[in-house]
């Protein structure tokens, strides 16, 4: 069960990716960095997104738009409405 003892392989043979059995000791710390840089990256896009964000026809009364909790147009046009209503 399991294959038996590791195969020898050719130690002069190079690979970006590490080549066979390949674990280096620091590779949670480098998956932690490249995935908070992703993270970080995905976030100013998402903000950049939403500052940019226009609309022409607003969401309906009851309806769900996940964009209604960030876009700066849609929130203005809520609190025009509801202070319009009142």
């Amino acid at each position: 069960m399991g294959g038996g003892p590791k195969v020898p392989y050719p130690k002069h043979v190079w690979s970006p990716a590490g080549g066979w059995y390949s674990q280096p000791a620091n590779w949670k710390m480098n998956t932690a960095i490249i995935g908070v840089g992703i993270l970080g990256v995905t976030a100013m896009f998402f903000n950049l997104s939403a500052q940019r964000e226009t609309r022409t026809k607003f969401p309906e009364e009851g309806r769900f738009y996940p964009s209604r909790y960030w876009s700066k147009q849609i929130i203005e046009h809520e609190k025009e409405k509801k202070a319009g209503s009142s």
